[in-house]
């Protein structure tokens, strides 16, 4: 398998000269232990805890087993979480920064007893799975420009290039794979894994054999307001159940849900959150999509894209040094736009993504309202499309090629 660059490896390294432990999370199979390895060169011991007799050990006597550690990366920290209070001993004895290197397939700090253990001694980074700028190996300033109002433009990936790109996703055993079918296989094999494994490591639930039909019905809401009522009846759950299963997919990294964007100044808001897979090529093997059957119904690829952006951005901002909150702005007219992100210091940028090679000033209608709310503190507003000019919609306002992202 190909050894890609990672956005965030210089976020690991600094946090590794300042910080007792570090953590690097995201979902299984996204890079983290390629990732891990690579950062310590093997001058760190190394464990996983997906090797049963380590699991044991660790679990049997968590302080035990730290105690006789120097320096280590311990992968898949999630299968014995109570390691992380004896890590907690360890590091508040010994204080030098980069003791430890963990890697999680779970949001542990959605875990009972976790959230408070490592406080003030842990620099989280998050991995997500492959960017696009990993892949083609090119640097992107897209957040930087969006926030200065800076969109590039020039050669795109386009068209069929652009739908083979968002149907390919970007878990590296996954692109390794060069046709559909091989890559449905995989995803296939990776829903069991998460299900039988990673499931049972994070809660204890009563109906596991419903998880992946579950996950399949999510993926037919990708993008769109959750309703958990509706989510859950098709396999007969109360929305209480089905809230709590869908919070287990987003605290593996396979989903997240994003909150409406609330202004004062705007008073017939939706309040309903959207939910949106973190693959495309998940999605699009959940959905069984094929280069075929967009071809014959851009609505579904409309759905998929507006994963693949959404995805895209978050893992430009894991690596950036600012730090972003995502929303999205729908109104009762049903004005929207599709990704609202602020930064700390205040300011909007608004995207609405489009798969069309065009646009018209009817695609901004959200992106004005989202714009007047904002006043000064709008940055820039663009409609992402299938094509390769930056085109001006107005002050703040334009359509920009969805390859901006990784240019």
């Amino acid at each position: 398998m190909a050894l890609y660059p990672r956005l965030v490896e210089q976020r690991v390294a600094e946090a590794m000269s300042d910080t007792r432990v570090v953590l690097i999370v995201g979902p299984r199979q996204s890079g983290k232990t390629t990732l891990a390895k690579k950062m310590v060169s093997g001058a760190m011991e190394y464990y996983t805890l997906d090797n049963a007799t380590t699991l044991d050990s660790a679990r049997q006597d968590p302080v035990g087993f730290v105690r006789r550690i120097d320096r280590a990366v311990i992968d898949e920290i999630q299968r014995a979480p109570e390691l992380l209070l004896a890590i907690k001993e360890s590091v508040d004895t010994d204080q030098r920064p980069g003791r430890f290197l963990l890697t999680g397939s779970a949001n542990l700090m959605t875990l009972p007893r976790v959230a408070d253990s490592l406080a003030g001694r842990m620099g989280v980074v998050r991995l997500m799975p492959l960017a696009q700028s990993e892949i083609r190996t090119t640097s992107s300033s897209f957040l930087r420009d969006a926030f200065q109002n800076e969109a590039k433009g020039g050669e795109a990936i386009v068209g069929d290039d652009l739908m083979s790109a968002v149907l390919a996703g970007g878990y590296p055993e996954a692109i390794g794979r060069k046709t559909l079918s091989r890559r449905q296989d995989w995803y296939e094999d990776y829903i069991q894994a998460i299900v039988q494994r990673d499931v049972r490591d994070v809660a204890h639930i009563e109906q596991i054999a419903q998880m992946p039909r579950l996950l399949r019905i999510l993926a037919e809401h990708s993008g769109q307001l959750v309703n958990y009522s509706g989510i859950g009846a098709a396999i007969g759950m109360n929305h209480i159940t089905t809230q709590k299963y869908v919070g287990i997919f987003e605290s593996l990294f396979i989903t997240r849900t994003v909150q409406p964007w609330f202004s004062n100044k705007l008073k017939r808001l939706t309040k309903t959150p959207k939910i949106h897979f973190l693959d495309s090529g998940l999605l699009a093997s959940l959905r069984a999509l094929s280069s075929e059957r967009l071809r014959d119904d851009r609505g579904q690829f409309g759905a998929l894209l507006e994963t693949f952006v959404f995805a895209e951005i978050l893992k430009l901002a894991s690596a950036a040094d600012s730090r972003f909150e995502f929303s999205h702005f729908r109104d009762k007219q049903q004005n929207e736009v599709d990704i609202v992100i602020e930064d700390r210091r205040g300011r909007i940028v608004g995207i609405e993504i489009k798969a069309a090679a065009s646009v018209t000033s009817s695609d901004f209608s959200g992106l004005r309202i989202l714009a007047d709310a904002c006043g000064d503190r709008f940055a820039s507003g663009m409609v992402l499309y299938d094509h390769h000019k930056v085109i001006p919609f107005g002050e703040r306002l334009s359509a920009v090629p969805i390859s901006a992202l990784w240019r």
